[in-house]
């Protein structure tokens, strides 16, 4: 799984280099989608992120609401996935410890990196010239939140039970099992954040992608 979503990424990116996405911040999206979603990552983005690219002059609106809903969901979750890939690397490297727990620590850090990245990515994907970016900012906050929250709840989730039932010395980011394991949770936190994304979206909280 994990070589399926290493090649999907190099595709993915090497067709991106190519050919940009209109919104540029889908040019980082798309292959960290590739890198934890295995094949789903790269269908979607051939059918929804390329085909979108190919006919520009249509919009959102213009397409089934779940494909919107998916979109956005793939944007939050790149965000917090990018926080999570270098938050574990970044405490084990470090030997950082808060509260004496390391699982902790690794999640605190993750958890921060993933706001960072995913505020970051919901500012800079609003279509606008943020004449106030002040107001852009705390529109970009109530945007990602809930929808952060949601895919770091599922992801922690299934990461806590890997760590009751796996051993631990396989559950470091030096082994190749960890990331297997990550892979899995990355994707339990994309559906986990799904409901929320089509729920802010439909609200109009969340601009339809």
């Amino acid at each position: 799984m994990l070589l399926i979503s290493i090649i999907q990424f190099l595709i993915i990116t090497i067709d991106i280099i190519k050919n940009h996405q209109s919104m540029a911040i889908m040019n980082i999206v798309w292959p960290l989608t590739g890198l934890y979603f295995p094949i789903l990552g790269i269908i979607a983005y051939y059918k929804l992120g390329k085909e979108k690219q190919n006919n520009a002059t249509h919009h959102s609106h213009n397409k089934p609401f779940w494909q919107s809903v998916i979109i956005s969901t793939t944007h939050c979750s790149a965000g917090c996935s990018l926080g999570n890939i270098i938050g574990a690397p970044i405490v084990f490297l470090t030997g950082l410890i808060l509260f004496n727990n390391e699982l902790a620590t690794t999640m605190i850090i993750e958890f921060i990196l993933a706001y960072i990245f995913g505020l970051m990515f919901q500012y800079f994907h609003m279509e606008i010239k943020h004449e106030n970016p002040i107001k852009d900012l705390k529109n970009a906050i109530k945007a990602d939140t809930l929808s952060l929250i949601a895919f770091e709840v599922g992801m922690f989730g299934f990461m806590i039970i890997a760590h009751l039932t796996i051993k631990n010395n396989l559950l470091e980011p030096n082994k190749i099992e960890y990331w297997f394991i990550m892979q899995i949770a990355m994707l339990i936190g994309f559906f986990t954040s799904y409901p929320i994304n089509w729920y802010l979206v439909k609200k109009g909280i969340k601009h339809a992608m």
